[in-house]
C-alpha cells in the first residue's frame, strides 16, 4: 500500500473516532469530523486504486 493511502486511512479512522466522541459528548462539531472522514476515505480509495493500476 502506498504511503499516501496509508496516511489517508489513518486520518479516516481518527476522524471517525473523533466524530463518535463528539456526538457522544453532545457536540455538533462531529459533523465536521464526519465530512473529514468522508474526504479521507475517498482519498484512500483513489490512492489505492492508482497504486493497483500502476502495478
Amino acid at each position: 500500500m502506498p504511503r499516501l493511502a496509508l496516511y489517508a486511512l489513518v486520518v479516516c479512522v481518527l476522524a471517525v473516532a473523533a466524530a463518535v466522541v463528539s456526538f457522544v459528548n453532545g457536540n455538533w462539531l462531529g459533523v465536521v469530523w464526519v465530512l473529514l472522514a468522508g474526504v479521507s476515505s475517498n482519498m484512500w480509495w483513489y490512492f489505492r486504486r492508482k497504486a493497483r493500476g500502476a502495478a
